[in-house]
């Protein structure tokens, strides 16, 4: 059987769980956030002349431009701050899962063991290492030992099991790793789109100052073209710094997964060699 124990299927599970709630209460807590941003910085008497709300903002004042974006601007900002606490939050996930050392020269170290034989050390250096990586390529060391007890099986069938376990634990890893990546990603779509939404509804007060009968209402054209304005600027902003730390995050678990195929071949290809 595959070594994939009881206790680490309850701590993924209430990992997952965790990571729900974490999502659930993040996404209300940046939108009261950004609101509160727009109402009590951007929306500061001193930002606009005379010190009225109501009036255009003073020249060179962006707190006061921003404000005039309208209501969808408290809800771009709560989507900007959404990104970069969930790219946090996923980077701290992600440097758990490496481990406390280079992973690389973690690596290069368990395949110098496995090429000399020595998987007791390559053990400890997964106890030393941590992190999920660690724990897979554990987990197929410790179904190394097992397969060379084991009578009743020919090396290929070893094989496939050292092969299964790795897979199995690593089912187990790595999808933590791509939790709330599914925020982000819907965020560089939402983000354009509500930002254009913005800028529809900055162009309709636009135009409506235009539409005044007699000289056009200077005032509400200018209130309506930066509406339209900031909510571009604000939409393409998120969805452009959602985009980069989409990126970054999944080359970073790429590079995880890439790991333990990497460690998972050598373990495989020693056994494979030693037990003709």
């Amino acid at each position: 059987m595959a070594n994939a124990p009881k206790p680490t299927t309850v701590k993924k599970e209430s990992s997952s769980s965790a990571s729900n709630l974490f999502a659930t209460l993040t996404i209300p807590i940046c939108i009261i956030i950004g609101i509160c941003i727009y109402k009590f910085i951007l929306g500061q008497p001193t930002n606009f002349i005379d010190d009225n709300a109501e009036n255009l903002p003073k020249v060179g004042n962006y707190a006061g431009m921003a404000y005039k974006g309208g209501f969808i601007v408290p809800i771009l900002m709560g989507m900007l701050l959404m990104v970069f606490v969930f790219s946090v939050e996923r980077f701290i996930v992600i440097s758990k899962a490496t481990g406390t050392g280079s992973l690389d020269g973690f690596v290069k170290k368990v395949q110098a063991f496995l090429n000399a034989n020595n998987i007791e050390a390559a053990v400890a250096e997964c106890d030393k290492q941590k992190g999920s990586v660690a724990n897979v390529i554990k987990s197929g060391l410790k179904k190394y030992r097992e397969m060379e007890s084991e009578n009743n099986m020919d090396t290929d069938q070893k094989c496939l099991a050292i092969q299964k376990d790795i897979e199995e634990a690593t089912t187990l890893e790595m999808p933590m790793l791509e939790q709330n990546l599914t925020v982000i990603a819907t965020l560089v779509s939402v983000g354009t789109l509500t930002g254009l939404l913005g800028t529809v509804t900055g162009m309709i007060k636009a135009f409506g100052g235009l539409a005044n009968s007699g000289a056009p209402d200077q005032a509400a054209l200018a209130t309506g073209i930066s509406e339209a304005l900031i909510n571009t600027a604000t939409g393409i902003s998120t969805s452009t710094f959602a985009i980069i730390m989409y990126n970054i995050l999944t080359s970073k678990i790429d590079k995880l997964t890439y790991a333990i195929d990497e460690a998972g071949f050598s373990i495989i290809q020693t056994y494979a060699s030693t037990h003709k």
